[in-house]
């Protein structure tokens, strides 16, 4: 029976990063980065998706879900003399 596609997880690299057994998170880092480099629009709603229908707790992809989830912080540009200087 073939599953319907999700446009949250076009390739279904989540759904089946839930199905192997004993992957480690560096394994779920990496399908992550194929994930998010394949989706269209902004990750954090489907994230937010993702968890819900898949999330597991204690398993490595949730937490690199949850990890990829959070904010990312305000870059802050150091240019000029302040940049030179700081080293």
């Amino acid at each position: 029976m073939a599953e319907s596609k999700n446009p949250d997880d076009p390739k279904g690299l989540i759904r089946e990063a839930y199905r192997i057994d004993g992957i480690a998170k560096p394994e779920c880092r990496s399908i992550f980065l194929d994930w998010a480099l394949s989706i269209e629009g902004p990750a954090h709603a489907a994230i937010s998706r993702l968890l819900a229908a898949h999330g597991v707790a204690g398993h490595p992809m949730t937490e690199v879900l949850e990890e990829g989830q959070a904010r990312a912080p305000e870059p802050r540009r150091r240019g000029g003399r302040a940049a030179r200087m700081s080293d």
